[in-house]
């Protein structure tokens, strides 16, 4: 009776897990690994340089796209900062007479609105690049900082298709051309990398967070106007010798104001290297590398985290 009243011995952790060992070894053995796992970091690197030709073709094809409603098409590219230079030359060159001691304030203006424009058109696109492209990221496996990347690399296009008209209002205004334009190519390759940096960190925020992506607007218009976009910071600073001793080295280091003067020390001959803080290329290189490798590291951790849930 005892025999048939006595309950099987309970199963314990210690006899289970040589089970799950054996399935692990199993699977190792055969080189199988945990679907959606996060690469190693080289590993990641390496996934999106075999990638290359794709994210320069989806950053071309959404370019194409972008205005292929519109009846000018692609003539938008350079027409939208044209008239947002117009409209800033009116309120602030004129209304607010911020163009008083700025030598070349067209030119000045101008180049201040594309560069400014490359950097919020790519953060702002970046901020959506996992949360607007779910389908994407849900059926196709690839390195997911590829959608970011390549929004970047969209906006560093457009930006150049710009330059043609650029060049165009510099010469309008007498601006010459000089052997400096040369120090753009630099200026635009460690803009590129902030920007991109950037755009990965809020791509990651804007995944968890799509109210994010409501909010940049406001953020990214607070920045622009303390960037020195449609006026001189050093004019600024020299005519208000009341201001903190620090709002001049903040205002001078901000990243957007760094590239913005690099651009126009290339372009504007009237824009003198007294005019740039000291070491103004180790700072817009210091500012790449930390957003640019920071941003990458930061995005790679949350890797296996997007298009889930």
């Amino acid at each position: 009776m005892s025999q048939v009243l006595d309950a099987p011995p309970p199963t314990t952790a210690r006899t289970t897990a040589p089970a799950v060992d054996d399935l692990a070894a199993l699977a190792a053995r055969h080189g199988l690994t945990v679907s959606g796992a996060r690469p190693s970091l080289s590993q990641y690197v390496r996934q999106l340089w075999a990638r290359r030709h794709f994210i320069a073709a989806f950053s071309t094809a959404k370019l194409t796209a972008q205005y292929s409603q519109a009846k000018l098409g692609q003539v938008w590219q350079v027409m939208t900062p044209l008239l947002n230079a117009a409209v800033y030359y009116l309120i602030f060159g004129v209304l607010l007479q911020t163009k008083k001691g700025v030598p070349d304030y067209v030119p000045f203006l101008v180049t201040g609105v594309f560069i400014w424009t490359f950097s919020q058109s790519s953060i702002l696109a970046g901020t959506r690049a996992i949360a607007g492209n779910l389908g994407l990221v849900r059926a196709l496996h690839f390195p997911r900082a590829a959608l970011p990347i390549s929004f970047c690399l969209q906006q560093l296009q457009q930006l150049l298709f710009s330059m043609a008209a650029l060049v165009v209002i510099l010469l309008v205004f007498g601006v010459p051309v000089a052997a400096s334009w040369v120090l753009a190519i630099p200026a635009l390759v460690l803009q590129f990398t902030f920007n991109a940096g950037v755009s990965m960190i809020m791509a990651r925020l804007g995944a968890k967070t799509p109210d994010i992506a409501q909010l940049m607007p406001f953020v990214l218009r607070t920045w622009m106007y303390v960037s020195g976009v449609m006026w001189s910071i050093d004019h600024l600073l020299s005519r208000h010798n009341d201001l903190p001793g620090w709002v001049g080295p903040v205002l001078q280091a901000n990243p957007a104001a760094v590239y913005i003067d690099l651009m126009r020390f290339a372009l504007i001959d009237s824009f003198k290297a007294s005019q740039l803080p000291d070491h103004v290329w180790m700072l817009a290189t210091g500012w790449a590398l930390l957003a640019g490798v920071g941003g990458f590291i930061y995005f790679w951790k949350a890797e296996e985290t997007y298009g889930r849930g």
